[in-house]
């Protein structure tokens, strides 16, 4: 599957739900979102059937998203499921990591081959007052889990905020020194609930470079990844830098979001989508729908009215 610009696109991010167990303050509004009645959000089956299309399409690797995936009902069940197609090469999930210490071992039984955590600070204080509430030790007993299950290398996600933040880039980047983790610096973006705020708190990734010099560039950056990859000269995990504001990386784009509400976007940054729901279910009138669209995937992101998207991430799907 590519689209009009040559770009094969097999990378899906599924979201299975919009809810989440914690309300970090860039992605959902203090009081927590309208949480979307039964009929809002897509059914198993309806999630296996766009899998399976899109699967036939060309999609071989799959990243599960919410809200916080874990919290979906008989989530390993769906996990199975999608599991079970031998044309996946990549099965992740990302995952705020407070589940992880009960559920690791059963997600690698369902065919999860790692996680990527969401943590933005090592500080207990600091890290209950982003997510509102949250248990820091919670997250560090979930990784510790994850490493002895096997869902490894194990990728840590923080978004670098200014003020708050980044006087912690040592800190983070003394947890890939003798483990194999991945600590990816991930640059606010304008989207959503913070489409205003991050203006003032935006630091650029180059930040991470300044205060850890040594860090030498690796050689081993994926194709299509938005990270460019360094690592410490005796370390043994990596340094990721995501840069989707100081230099875009659209030009290797390879991936759509498919919504828990069954919205297929083609990129994060944009408003437009297409209803999966609303086209007929026959998987020759899905595909043409589903290739149609792509299309129209455009070149690169723009920056309007100081937003890129309106939609809050946890609707949308990490």
């Amino acid at each position: 599957m590519r689209d009009f610009h040559n770009r094969r696109i097999n990378y899906l991010r599924l979201s299975v739900t919009d809810l989440c167990n914690l309300r970090c303050r860039y992605c959902m509004p203090e009081q927590g979102i309208e949480k979307k009645n039964h009929q809002e959000i897509l059914t198993f089956e309806q999630i296996s059937t766009y899998v399976d299309t899109l699967v036939h399409m060309g999609i071989d690797k799959i990243r599960i998203t919410g809200g916080e995936p874990l919290v979906r009902k008989d989530i390993l069940t769906l996990l199975s499921a999608i599991g079970h197609h031998k044309e996946i090469k990549e099965f992740t999930l990302t995952t705020n990591g407070l589940l992880l210490k009960s559920m690791a071992s059963a997600l690698k039984e369902a065919g999860i081959q790692r996680v990527n955590i969401s943590l933005d600070s090592l500080n207990p204080e600091k890290f209950r007052k982003m997510t509102r509430g949250g248990d820091l030790s919670d997250v560090i007993e979930g990784i510790e889990a994850a490493e002895k299950a096997g869902l490894t290398p194990i990728k840590i996600n923080v978004v670098l905020i200014g003020g708050f933040n980044d006087d912690e880039i040592e800190d983070f980047i003394r947890l890939t020194v003798n483990r194999k983790i991945d600590v990816r610096f991930i640059e606010l973006m304008p989207i959503g609930e913070v489409a205003h705020w991050s203006l003032e708190n935006f630091i650029s990734a180059d930040t991470v470079l300044q205060k850890v010099p040594e860090l030498i560039k690796a050689d081993d950056t994926e194709h299509g990844s938005p990270a460019v990859h360094y690592r410490l000269p005796y370390g043994q995990g990596r340094v990721g830098l995501i840069r989707p504001i100081s230099c875009k990386f659209c030009k290797d784009c390879n991936r759509i979001r498919l919504t828990s509400a069954g919205q297929l976007k083609y990129c994060l940054h944009s408003n437009d989508a297409l209803d999966l729901r609303q086209i007929r279910q026959e998987p020759e009138a899905l595909e043409k729908a589903i290739q149609d669209f792509i299309m129209k995937k455009p070149y690169e992101h723009q920056l309007e009215d100081g937003c890129y998207s309106l939609a809050n991430m946890v609707g949308i799907g990490g």
